[in-house]
């Protein structure tokens, strides 16, 4: 057993040393930056949005299917895909901000108050960022290129979590691009008692978390017949490496976490899902 005086230093060591691949690693990712998203394209920066922090939360830009849901909607399409104003701007910015906020006062990480787009078309830039969300993933059309950086991402220890994608179609359009994600692996449903429901919450009693749209439509589904499912992809020690929430919004639950119109069970649920997949991707 070390005695307390080299404990502290190889404690301090430790730290210089990941100070220094800190710096290293930052040094090759990205600026911060903002698209024109299909709902906002004024939402205010935080004050503290340039502050560094340990952890920042990623949103994948992908291209979007050609004659999927909303294909065209705004003057966005295929090719714009890379300046935003698409559908992998679904509940962008406003949703990671809100979450971000709830990141901060419900875990001890040390968070961003900003989202951090990523393209996979960007070099290395992906691998500087550990968790990966995505929204209508229904909606998405990976290259193989783009396919094969995701699974190597994940891969080499990142997470990836997708959300909002309704039905049979969609999610049959989904496994078109993560068939080619891993060819060799199909998401499943994820035990209760799988560690990530455990993480921080236990949220053994889920439920649907609707769109927004429920409000003025009284529906929760966005299709018929279409339960809340709860999936993942695991390696081969069992860790979840893959997340998705098919018929469920999560992120519209913390898109509308400041509404008194949207139900707080919803936000409830949805950002403890949010906590425990983060959570569980950091720690597992």
């Amino acid at each position: 057993m070390l005695n307390t005086r080299k404990a502290w230093t190889v404690l301090g060591g430790l730290l210089v040393f990941a100070g220094v691949l800190c710096g290293a690693l930052s040094a090759f990712q990205k600026p911060f930056r903002e698209y024109p998203g299909i709902e906002y394209n004024d939402f205010p920066l935080p004050a503290d949005w340039q502050r560094t922090s340990e952890f920042t939360f990623a949103r994948l830009m992908y291209r979007p299917r050609a004659g999927g849901f909303g294909f065209g909607f705004g003057g966005y399409s295929a090719q714009t895909w890379q300046q935003g104003h698409s559908m992998w701007t679904q509940d962008y910015p406003r949703a990671d901000r809100h979450f971000l906020r709830a990141i901060r006062r419900l875990t001890r990480i040390d968070s961003r108050s900003v989202e951090q787009p990523v393209n996979l078309n960007d070099d290395d830039d992906v691998y500087n960022w550990p968790f990966l969300y995505a929204v209508q993933t229904g909606q998405w059309d990976l290259t193989d290129n783009q396919a094969a950086k995701l699974r190597d991402f994940i891969q080499r220890g990142g997470f990836f979590l997708c959300d909002d994608f309704w039905g049979r179609n969609q999610w049959d359009a989904f496994q078109a691009s993560m068939g080619r994600v891993f060819p060799e692996q199909t998401a499943s449903d994820l035990a209760n008692a799988s560690p990530i429901f455990h993480t921080v919450y236990d949220l053994d009693n889920r439920y649907q978390v609707p769109g927004a749209r429920y409000m003025y439509t009284g529906s929760y589904e966005k299709c018929a017949n279409c339960p809340a499912q709860w999936r993942g992809i695991s390696d081969d020690k069992g860790r979840v490496i893959a997340a998705m929430t098919p018929n469920s919004d999560i992120g519209d639950s913390w898109e509308y976490a400041d509404d008194p119109h949207y139900e707080e069970r919803f936000s409830a649920l949805g950002i403890r899902i949010g906590v425990n997949y983060i959570v569980y991707a950091m720690t597992h």
